[in-house]
């Protein structure tokens, strides 16, 4: 895009746009870049240029368009955060190095580092949402231009786009750059498995090409005849939501009803309603399809009716009902906010309020305390896109305040919604006037009122109950707090002990020697870290009496004594004592990720069972046995676990290798497999594979869906 491009696509919405700042910025990256290339070989600064294009497509103000040009300068040229505000001002200033990468942080592990970086963004984007629309931007142009990239750093830039940025984007509400972006990197991450349902999409377009276009004329027709003027159109599902719809699903691609879609657009929220009314009255609509997010709008703010019809010939027919003004919101999200208004070009933040929209950065302010309250960045990553993720459901407060979470949520993620101080107190919660299990899955609707105690030490078993990153942060706190003082007295013990062994008190000893040597801080942090096991009481006394060095030992009895006391901290949940047998059920092979329950059984111990396990049934009205459980941090890292899976194939020449052949580049191994029920058409097979987690068993059950020999594929439960 050529400057005076730039320059006419921004002044063509907003005529009051300081065309001078602009040339300025445009020459100043130009000249700040130099002979800079990028990886495709062409010059650096066509990269900030495309990025302020793409933003000009969303109408944004001349501030935006500005930070766009000057994003990376600050990161990769020789210019400061001084020199933007003298040239350009302090509002650019600010929002430019909220952009920048910090990259320099000294931090150990490439990981570790991400994480910071992605912290430090989050605190950048709560205060000012223009941040994260150039950082969107900049994302997508980069993901546009990937196939430059080594293969490796390829790889690592997708997930992060698909698990971070992505969720990002439709937090806010922009699900066009969302879209595309999470298209990109599925290309990328997962080629074969794009390419096959890419295929299956183009195939069915073949088939009922004709039948959508007409379909949408009829829709048209009816609505017409009401009195309803509406524009209609089909369109298509992603290859990359039909993926997650595969994975979510336990049904093959052909059974899913809803790959086309029509929106119907009107010209007013009344007439949302009345051609719904129209809708229903001609065509039958399929039970618990219906949604109507114009009265209860989703947190980016999306607006619309969704239901689901037997429609003409008996086509299923998903349909969304909205205005202009929602569409273009559903699309743009928060940058449909962007105008002219009282003789200026900017948010307009009253008239979104009057169209009942929200803060757009009332999600991200919730991920801000997680932050503020977490320790380490893992920990905060990992509830951050979980929360981004999931769908929303909706319950009240006794007095009949909204409250939004993730779908999924339970009633200890309620209550820290509502305060922290009501979640660290809750001791049981009535749902709809009657007392309901905290394992209690939320359903739209629901009015929860929270039982509350005295100030209580939280069971690490817990966080089980729980799926929001702020509920969750608040448990790990107290778990931590107690586990920290827990691992304290184990480490001091061993201390005390190996020191006996070479006739020294704890008493006697000065530490100051051996925390100078192994470079930890204080007395409290050397005990928890001998405690947790990461340093050798021996260590600690070689390094205060070095002439012992060599000949100080630890007596098999203790060293047995203390794996049992740090796996009596590690494996929480149930009110279990040491000693207790625990087991896993193998009804339902749970694996790490799966939500787990302990079932007691008289002289067997507890039963381990995923929480959808079909044996959960015969126990359902027997809270005494029922047990909350979770994994341990150890068994989600590097574990390998069986699961079976039952699939339903053609019988048709080579099906069987392709399955093997997906399983294979899935990274699964087969260790089993039984032939059921073959018939002359399909049969049935019995799958024992080997997977790191649940993670990995879905991708696996996914790719298997997309397959056309497969019809349908799920785990084996409960039997």
């Amino acid at each position: 895009m050529r400057q005076f491009e730039l320059i006419e696509a921004v002044k063509a919405y907003d005529p009051t746009a300081d065309e001078a700042l602009l040339n300025r910025a445009y020459v100043y990256a130009m000249k700040m870049h130099g002979s800079q290339l990028r990886a495709s070989g062409d010059p650096y600064f066509a990269h900030p240029i495309q990025v302020a294009g793409i933003l000009t497509g969303y109408r944004l103000d001349t501030a935006t368009i500005v930070t766009a040009l000057l994003h990376d300068v600050v990161e990769d040229t020789s210019a400061t955060k001084s020199d933007i505000a003298e040239m350009f001002g302090a509002e650019i200033a600010e929002l430019v190095e909220g952009v920048t990468k910090l990259s320099r942080l000294e931090l150990q592990a490439e990981h570790t580092r991400q994480a910071e970086n992605l912290r430090k963004f989050i605190l950048a984007i709560s205060r000012d949402v223009r941040v994260l629309l150039v950082k969107l931007a900049d994302r997508l142009h980069n993901m546009r231009t990937l196939q430059y990239v080594k293969p490796e750093k390829r790889e690592r830039i997708s997930r992060e786009t698909l698990e971070v940025y992505a969720p990002l984007g439709r937090s806010i509400g922009i699900h066009s750059i969302a879209s595309e972006l999470e298209e990109l990197a599925f290309e990328h991450l997962n080629p074969t498995a794009r390419d096959a349902i890419a295929r299956r999409l183009e195939a069915l377009k073949l088939e009922h090409g004709g039948a959508v276009d007409g379909v949408a004329r009829e829709i048209e027709r009816v609505l017409a005849e009401a009195g309803i003027p509406a524009r209609v159109f089909g369109r298509e599902k992603t290859p990359y939501s039909i993926w997650r719809k595969l994975q979510r699903k336990a049904v093959g691609f052909s059974s899913l009803a809803d790959i086309f879609g029509f929106r119907v657009i009107v010209e007013a929220e009344d007439d949302c309603y009345r051609a719904l009314g129209v809708v229903h009255r001609i065509w039958p609509m399929v039970p618990e399809r219906f949604k109507d997010f114009i009265s209860t709008p989703k947190s980016n703010n999306y607006r619309s009716l969704h239901t689901t019809v037997a429609g003409p010939g008996g086509l299923r027919i998903e349909m969304q009902i909205r205005t202009e003004s929602m569409d273009r919101v559903a699309e743009d999200g928060v940058a449909a906010h962007w105008r002219y208004k009282n003789q200026s070009y900017g948010f307009d933040r009253e008239q979104m309020a009057l169209d009942g929209g929200r803060d757009p950065l009332q999600n991200l302010r919730h991920l801000v305390q997680v932050i503020e309250h977490g320790e380490g960045g893992e920990d905060w990553v990992e509830h951050a896109k979980l929360e981004m993720y999931l769908d929303q459901v909706f319950v009240f407060t006794p007095k009949g305040r909204l409250i939004s979470l993730p779908r999924g949520a339970m009633p200890l993620d309620f209550a820290y919604a509502v305060h922290t101080e009501v979640g660290d107190s809750a001791v049981g919660v009535k749902i709809n006037g009657e007392l309901k299990p905290m394992r209690t899955r939320l359903q739209n609707g629901d009015v929860l009122e929270i039982i509350r105690g005295a100030k209580r030490d939280v069971p690490s078993d817990w966080r089980s109950l729980t799926v929001t990153g702020r509920a969750r942060s608040a448990i790990r706190r107290h778990i931590r707090t107690s586990e920290r003082s827990e691992f304290q007295k184990v480490g001091k013990v061993a201390l005390e002990q190996t020191l006996g062994r070479v006739g020294k008190s704890l008493a006697d000893v000065a530490l100051k020697p051996a925390l100078e040597t192994l470079a930890i801080a204080g007395e409290d942090e050397l005990f928890e870290a001998m405690g947790r096991g990461q340093v050798a009481p021996v260590r600690v006394v070689e390094s205060l009496f070095p002439q012992l060095k060599g000949s100080v030992t630890s007596a098999a009895p203790e060293r047995r004594r203390m794996v049992d006391e740090a796996a009596r901290l590690f494996v929480r949940g149930g009110g279990l004592t040491p000693g207790v047998s625990i087991h896993f059920g193998a009804c339902c092979s749970p694996l790490p990720g799966d939500r787990i329950v302990g079932i007691l059984e008289p002289g067997a111990g507890l039963t381990v069972h995923t929480i959808d396990c079909q044996r959960l049934a015969d126990v359902a009205d027997d809270d005494a046995v029922w047990q909350d459980l979770q994994w341990t941090a150890e068994a989600e890292q590097g574990a390998l676990a069986r699961t079976r899976l039952r699939a339903t194939m053609r019988n048709a020449p080579g099906v069987l290798g392709q399955v093997a052949t997906v399983i294979g580049e899935a990274g699964g191994n087969i260790l089993n497999l039984a032939l059921q029920h073959r018939q002359q058409d399909f049969f049935d097979i019995d799958l024992d594979i080997e997977v790191s987690d649940l993670k990995h068993a879905t991708a696996i059950i996914a790719a298997l869906r997309a397959n056309p020999s497969i019809d349908t594929v799920e785990r084996a439960k409960g039997e």
